[in-house]
């Protein structure tokens, strides 16, 4: 039985797929927000001789460094007072002792540097451009104020919490102080007042002196300056000929001598040698000069040939 062909038809249908949306969200963010940062190490005078009366000048460097932002900063820098000072200057103190000192903006020391924050001496902070992503410094002009011998040795200090203060901001045409944004660091100021003596003398002149056959004085005056309140004791040696006896030194001519003694008083009783404690001098600093009096004799001795007769003692301030 013959039949007719059958075609079968495969019918395929194809759904369509569910989209998926994809979204690119494009913010439009802002430049990162300008950072800055103070710093000044530690303004440190070193060991001070107060008794040549002079000033100790030195200088600091303090550092802005700024990152972000969009272009250069303008950083105004303040300097309060520190932990001490009064209406002449700022203090460093050592214990209940003070020392004066001063900071300035200036090499010739005459503008005072001060504070827009605390509005001492508000008009002389420091101004300073920085350039973006990038870093300046100002130099600070320190003083050790001269005319201060009667201060006391010790190490001295002040200090500075959270000072230099900074505020600040992207540069524009405003002057100091200007910016929102603010920075600080603290520092310190110190020196080391040190003990010291210094010692001078005029020369004990017998004059001319025919013959030997009395005593003949003189005198002459040391000049000794120490640190306020430093003990201290003067001893004078035993002269070219290394006498151990104070009465018995010589002045020398030609191989000749003659014999003389120093002593500590007018009378000539207390001979004045190097024996601490025995029969030398002493004393307490006050930073000003003090003289002590030197008494000499030359007492009765068979007379030696004429001639200029001379010795060379040497004279040591202990403390």
């Amino acid at each position: 039985m013959g039949g007719s062909p059958v075609v079968n038809f495969l019918l395929t249908w194809f759904a369509p797929l569910p989209r998926m949306a994809i979204v690119l969200l494009l913010a439009c963010g802002g430049a990162h927000a300008q950072t800055c940062t103070v710093s000044l190490p530690t303004i440190a005078f070193g060991n001070v001789d107060v008794l040549p009366n002079t000033e100790v000048d030195l200088t600091a460097t303090v550092t802005v460094t700024c990152s972000g932002g969009t272009g250069k900063a303008i950083a105004c820098i303040s300097m309060g007072t520190g932990s001490a000072s009064d209406a002449t200057s700022r203090q460093m103190t050592s214990g209940s002792n003070t020392a004066r000192y001063d900071l300035y903006t200036n090499a010739n020391r005459t503008k005072l540097l001060g504070s827009w924050q605390t509005g001492y001496d508000g008009s002389n902070g420091i101004q300073l451009s920085v350039p973006k992503n990038g870093s300046n410094t100002a130099t600070i002009y320190a003083k050790f104020f001269a005319s201060q011998k009667a201060v006391l040795p010790g190490t001295y200090t002040a200090t500075f919490t959270a000072n230099p203060f900074m505020q600040y901001g992207l540069k524009g045409t405003a002057d100091c102080p200007t910016g929102t944004s603010t920075a600080s660091t603290s520092t310190s100021v110190t020196a080391t007042v040190i003990s010291n003596c210094n010692v001078s003398a005029t020369a004990v002149n017998f004059g001319s002196k025919g013959l030997l056959t009395s005593n003949t004085d003189a005198q002459g005056t040391l000049s000794i300056q120490c640190s306020s309140s430093l003990p201290y004791t003067v001893s004078l040696d035993g002269g070219t000929s290394g006498a151990t006896n104070p009465t018995q030194r010589k002045m020398a001519f030609s191989g000749a001598n003659v014999t003389y003694g120093l002593y500590q008083d007018a009378a000539r009783s207390l001979p004045w040698g190097n024996s601490v404690g025995t029969n030398t001098t002493s004393g307490t600093g006050t930073g000003s000069t003090q003289t002590q009096t030197v008494y000499g004799r030359v007492p009765v001795q068979t007379t030696p040939q004429p001639g200029s007769y001379s010795d060379s003692v040497i004279v040591t301030v202990g403390y």
